[in-house]
């Protein structure tokens, strides 16, 4: 994919409606930005490498939980990889970043991977943002175990430790459906007290993950909308947040006046994430027929905001809040 100087490109970024999702290779030329949106940030891919003004890596094979003074192998998930910065897990070719699970043994794990985000890993911003439409054209991984995933994380903790702050999924896939793709929200109070919810979608006439699909959240203030292919096929206006702890443990609230304000916690900026897990609780572990390497190609990835704004946050949907009996 070849466009050019990025800045010259930005008045012609495109619709995901208007995008062909072509099978097996990139996108054409962009066209016009969605009717009453404009973009704020956006990679190509257009490079020679991965650029590191916009993207940092995760590393390694889980993190440090410092309520519980205890370390938390698998990211929570008893995920197999260990991921990397390495150029054979996270590469830019011919337009499009590859992300790639290998077989392979290293400080213990059977596999490697790479987890890109828009965040330093000292914390700082590379980019983030609060409400508007975040976009991103790929082609997914198929195979038992295999599980890629673009979706987006608080820059702060503003309502406490996951998922007190939220989580918004874009998209996750089990590369053992490659019919179907998951867009999902984690809301609640921290761990144990924590909640999801989401919608699954199939794909129409044979299509599945191993296909350029363009997949798209568009959130505004009380609402969040899932899209594959400039298509709408979800959305939430429900979730709640609370950050009523005890022990370093998340506790249900027991009224409204333990929630925080709505439309908590999808009122802050979050940031992009990108990665291909191997193995774990969500879709279970790999088998002998599934391939690797395991590859996801990201052809793009735009953001943008409404023009004109965003009006004030519809009142929560209907739902039941966990002090409801």
């Amino acid at each position: 994919m070849r466009r050019g100087l990025f800045l010259a490109c930005t008045l012609a970024l495109g619709v995901a409606a208007l995008l062909p999702a072509a099978r097996g290779r990139p996108a054409p030329e962009p066209a016009p930005a969605p009717d009453g949106w404009k973009l704020t940030w956006g990679d190509e891919f257009d490079g020679k490498g991965i650029d590191p003004a916009k993207w940092d890596f995760d590393t390694g094979n889980g993190f440090f939980n410092y309520d519980a003074n205890q370390w938390i192998a698998g990211w929570g998930n008893e995920e197999l990889q260990y991921y990397t910065r390495e150029p054979e897990n996270a590469s830019v070719k011919d337009g499009v970043l590859r992300i790639r699970a290998v077989k392979e043994s290293l400080h213990g794990c059977g596999y490697t991977s790479a987890r890109l985000r828009s965040r330093k890993r000292d914390g700082s911003a590379l980019f983030s943002q609060t409400y508007g439409r975040f976009e991103f054209r790929a082609k997914l991984p198929t195979g038992r175990g295999v599980w890629p995933a673009l979706w987006m994380l608080p820059q702060d903790e503003k309502y406490g430790p996951w998922p007190a702050s939220g989580e918004i999924d874009v998209m996750e896939a089990r590369g053992q459906e490659p019919t179907k793709v998951l867009g999902t929200l984690h809301h609640g109070a921290r761990w144990p007290a924590n909640t999801h919810s989401g919608t699954e979608f199939v794909f129409p006439d044979g299509g599945t993950i191993a296909d350029f699909h363009v997949y798209a959240v568009e959130w505004e203030p009380g609402e969040i909308k899932w899209l594959v292919d400039g298509k709408p096929y979800a959305a939430q206006t429900f979730w709640w947040s609370s950050s009523r702890a005890d022990g370093g443990k998340g506790q249900k609230p027991k009224g409204e006046g333990d929630l925080n304000p709505w439309p908590a916690p999808f009122d802050q900026p979050f940031y992009l994430i990108m990665n291909v897990a191997v193995g774990g609780k969500f879709l279970g572990k790999p088998d002998k027929t599934t391939a690797f390497p395991a590859e996801m190609q990201v052809d793009y990835v735009r953001v943008y905001e409404k023009v004109g704004g965003y009006a004030k946050p519809k009142p929560r949907g209907e739902g039941k809040l966990p002090f409801v009996k």
